[in-house]
């Protein structure tokens, strides 16, 4: 049997049993990782990456600065803040969308997730809210942000490098670019979780996750407060200006929480307390799926599958969806980053060869990559609330798969408007 193939056949059993949750679903993830292993699709070192992979070193380091936050006391204070301006839980979830999407737009989208986290539980613990009503739109925001600026994911820059190759420099997108379609897609996300998906969101008491965001924090004395709160402002900074300090965000992140245990804001016991395992055995061992898709070619046979079944020459709109909806389904379960990657190429080039400019096409591919709302798998940010949100599979199934069918109509009815397919 061919390593495509057998590549299929451990994603599609990984995706029922995710679905039915009979197990749970880090066992599932490392299931699928030591099935790559044994079928001999992925060495042991290219399966076990994931381990030491940035966003796991991230998660690690700020899931330790941000509950520093929260256990010192200092979350409730911000979250007492908040909720003396937004009274009502639609209020504190519009306010919560909106500073993650801004900030999302010009930072990392997973960064800005495991900043913020810690403060919204306490709003949650300080309001009387169920976190479950507000961790997941958070995620989903922080998605949706990294379509307002051309920085704001990796996505965007490889389509705005697709683009100036494919016109030989002769056109690229904007800086602003992206928001023409990021700003109406997040306002329509924001009516639809204000409406139907706030009915669609779980509300339930906490199930398992972290044990201590699950404790009620208790008032530290005010230096450790206000410590937390430097080092979380201070790592922020740090991260904006990356390039300038010349460190990665994750090595800037294990900085901060090193200063946290070695001050004793935290102790060691309660800094490893704050690291939610199940996300880091679910986010690493379910990376070599990513991995194995782009190794034996699956992601891309499928893709050309699709194309090969539509023809020569499609119809632009046509061409448009389909490659939405290929990149928003394989983003599902591999990174966005590597979906655009891949589908990039393939769809400008299609869209060159009818004669129509390739710009609307390219931007569904790399907005369909950053629909990834219908698994904790597609993005960092879903992984990280799972737990501490007491999320099971299908919630994010239930509230996020309208959320991409909502993207797919934004797009198909605005990308032609803003970008026509022959100018």
């Amino acid at each position: 049997m061919s390593a495509p193939i057998i590549t299929l056949i451990i994603l599609l059993i990984a995706i029922v049993l995710f679905v039915s949750e009979r197990i749970p679903l880090a066992l599932t993830a490392m299931m699928v990782l030591i099935s790559l292993v044994l079928t001999k699709v992925l060495s042991p070192s290219e399966a076990f990456a994931g381990f030491i992979n940035s966003n796991v070193i991230l998660f690690c380091a700020m899931f330790v600065v941000g509950g520093a936050l929260f256990e010192t006391g200092m979350a409730n204070r911000i979250g007492g803040i908040v909720t003396h301006f937004a009274k009502t839980e639609r209020q504190l979830l519009l306010a919560i969308m909106l500073v993650t999407a801004i900030l999302s737009g010009f930072l990392s989208n997973t960064g800005t997730a495991a900043v913020l986290i810690p403060a919204v539980i306490g709003i949650a613990s300080r309001s009387g809210i169920r976190r479950s009503k507000l961790l997941m739109p958070l995620a989903f925001a922080s998605a949706m942000g990294g379509n307002l600026s051309l920085i704001g994911a990796p996505g965007n820059l490889i389509v705005d490098s697709t683009l100036e190759n494919m016109t030989q420099g002769n056109a690229s997108f904007g800086f602003f670019s992206f928001a023409m379609i990021g700003l109406p897609m997040m306002l329509v996300a924001m009516v639809y979780f204000l409406t139907i998906g706030y009915k669609l969101l779980p509300d339930r008491d906490m199930e398992g996750g972290v044990d201590l965001y699950n404790e009620q924090p208790k008032e530290a004395p005010a230096w450790k407060q206000y410590l937390a709160l430097f080092v979380l402002v201070t790592t922020i900074l740090a991260m904006i200006f990356e390039d300038t300090i010349g460190f990665d965000m994750h090595i800037i992140g294990v900085v901060g929480a090193i200063v946290l245990v070695l001050t004793g804001v935290m102790s060691e016991r309660r800094a490893l307390d704050a690291i939610d395992s199940r996300v880091i055995f679910l986010f690493a061992g379910m990376l070599p799926m990513a991995t194995a898709m782009q190794k034996t070619g699956l992601g891309s046979m499928l893709a050309e599958g699709v194309m090969d079944f539509l023809g020569e020459a499609p119809s632009p709109r046509l061409l448009l969806s389909v490659l939405f909806v290929i990149s928003a389904g394989l983003s599902q379960f591999m990174s966005n980053t590597a979906t655009t990657a891949l589908l990039a190429p393939i769809g400008g080039a299609i869209a060159v060869g009818i004669g129509a400019d390739p710009s609307a096409v390219l931007m569904a591919i790399c907005i369909g990559g950053s629909c990834a709302f219908a698994t904790p798998l597609g993005m960092p940010a879903n992984t990280m609330v799972l737990g501490v949100g007491g999320y099971r599979f299908n919630d994010y199934v239930k509230a996020g798969l309208p959320l991409v069918v909502v993207g797919y109509l934004v797009c198909v009815t605005l990308l032609p408007m803003i970008w026509p397919f022959f100018p």
